[in-house]
């Protein structure tokens, strides 16, 4: 199974949009394994001029990273194993739905069995936060 490798430029592109698409500004820290891409001189002198913080992953151990870890076994197990996806719009249709299901129905263990949300609005000022699901401009 060969892995996707990314380049320096678009490393440095998707950061920029994930910046601007978040609305939440620029993180303290990104954790990535030690591929090139992650470890290149242009990239880090990028997060260098943004005081962004990498941490890297040692070589071999998915356990250093185990919530991003837990959830992909889980996506994988209870959708993308399940389903087979006859186009692009159907499954953004279908993962939304079983992301709307993951972050505001489901209860999690280590959240204080609460949802995802509902744990992210005791975290956060309570006019910013987003408790119920938010509306969908697709067709249902």
């Amino acid at each position: 199974m060969s892995q996707k490798q990314h380049t320096v430029d678009q490393i440095i592109a998707k950061l920029r949009r994930a910046d601007v698409l978040s609305g939440k500004g620029t993180p303290q820290q990104i954790r990535s394994d030690n591929a090139p891409e992650f470890v290149a001189k242009t990239v880090r002198r990028w997060l260098e001029r943004f005081d962004v913080k990498t941490l890297f992953i040692a070589k071999g151990s998915p356990w250093g990273n185990g919530y991003v870890e837990s959830f992909n076994g889980k996506l994988r197990d209870e959708l993308l194993n399940r389903e087979l996806f006859l186009s692009l719009e159907e499954a953004r249709w279908v993962i939304d739905r079983w992301q709307l299901d993951y972050n505001h129905h489901r209860i999690h263990s280590a959240l204080n069995y609460q949802t995802p949300a509902a744990f992210a609005a005791d975290c956060v000022l309570p006019a910013s936060a987003t408790p119920a699901p938010p509306e969908h401009s697709r067709v249902t």
